[in-house]
């Protein structure tokens, strides 16, 4: 009768055994780690086979095992074993296949998940694999978006450059040569000249805001501040543009609105498109600046009379040196003002829309009061 001492030897032999099989069948899985999972995992059903063959065998040399049952549990444990690795082998092969399938559908462009059933594992990275390809491609076509309106950027800011450029040449010339002396006539050009020169400030300072935000630099120093009092700068400082073409600024906010922004920056925005408005209302026409709190945001509005902008050019308004059909309208700027704008309410967590409203166009410019 087999005793509880003979039974821990034969669990310690026994274990022992498989300790050297297992560290065996570690140590060859470690060799083949770069072979295919076929082949690994019938090295994994080896291992187990032989493991349990190694505690028979022990079991044998202690004499609990007669000759026949030692014979009869070597071959049971050997056919089981067969299938195992046959097994084991076949599982493989599935897997092979099915990472095979994976790989072609990798390699194809654009990426589409292979139609055959794959196991639990690689049809979640086949999952993530399409998520990551959507999101390559979204990348691309910005990335794609973003050169064109660069290049596009280019071409339009060359040619508002060269034209002030060209009239600043002409009459440094004329003084130059003395071509103009009229003390009335030089004082003109000289005015004319300071003009020129303050657009192309304001051109350069536009490029360098934006560049600004396209790199991410753009750094806000926030703090509390009324909605009216920003509203009320935005219409002061444009004033004088208003004047000019007969246009009447409307602001409406009620006091005591406070939001948490960067004065500065938020200003430059809002004057942004007052001035857009401005530029794009017909003379005696009437522009509003409205402000108000609405569902835990700061609302600033900014209608104008421009007579409204095309359906198809909506999307755009807001790219870099868009400036649908009008484009070249005298002092229209180099177009970057709308995206200017764009980027500082962003940059305040803030979004901005436009669309067509009654005789021109409603900017809507939505910041949230928790930022």
């Amino acid at each position: 009768m087999l005793t509880v001492e003979d039974l821990l030897w034969v669990v310690w032999y026994a274990a022992l055994a498989a300790t050297i099989v297992a560290g065996f069948g570690l140590l060859l899985l470690h060799l083949l780690r770069s072979r295919s999972v076929a082949t690994q995992l019938l090295v994994v059903g080896a291992a187990t086979v032989l493991a349990t063959l190694s505690g028979i065998v022990v079991i044998s040399l202690m004499m609990m095992l007669s000759e026949h049952d030692r014979t009869v549990a070597l071959s049971v444990v050997t056919a089981a074993g067969l299938v195992a690795m046959a097994v084991s082998f076949l599982l493989g092969r599935r897997l092979v296949a099915a990472n095979r399938a994976l790989v072609d559908a990798v390699r194809r462009d654009p990426f589409v998940p292979p139609d055959v059933r794959l196991p639990a594992e690689l049809a979640e990275l086949s999952r993530e694999l399409g998520a990551a390809y959507e999101r390559l491609a979204a990348g691309h076509e910005r990335e794609q978006a973003l050169e064109a309106s660069r290049r596009e950027l280019v071409a339009w800011v060359s040619h508002d450059l060269r034209t002030p450029l060209a009239g600043l040449r002409a009459m440094a010339e004329a003084l130059e040569d003395g071509v103009v002396a009229d003390p009335g006539t030089v004082h003109d050009y000289h005015g004319r000249i300071r003009t020129e020169v303050d657009r192309l400030t304001e051109m350069v300072d536009d490029l360098f805001e934006l560049s600004r935000i396209h790199a991410g630099a753009l750094r806000l120093s926030r703090r509390k501040v009324g909605l009216d009092d920003l509203v009320a700068e935005a219409v002061s400082g444009t004033e004088p543009l208003a004047r000019a073409k007969r246009i009447t600024l409307h602001g409406d906010v009620r006091a005591g609105l406070p939001v948490q922004v960067d004065t500065a920056e938020l200003g430059r925005a809002l004057r942004n498109l007052v001035v857009n408005a401005i530029r794009h209302t017909p003379d005696d026409g009437t522009i509003e600046i409205i402000g108000e709190i609405r569902d835990g945001e700061a609302l600033v509005t900014v209608a104008d009379a421009c007579g409204g902008i095309p359906e198809q050019d909506l999307p755009r308004v807001f790219e870099v040196a868009f400036r649908g059909e009008a484009a070249r309208t005298p002092g229209g700027g180099a177009g970057l003002g709308l995206a200017i704008a764009r980027g500082i309410v962003e940059a305040h967590a803030g979004d901005i829309g436009v669309s067509n409203a009654g005789p021109g166009c409603r900017f809507v410019v939505r910041l949230p009061l928790n930022a």
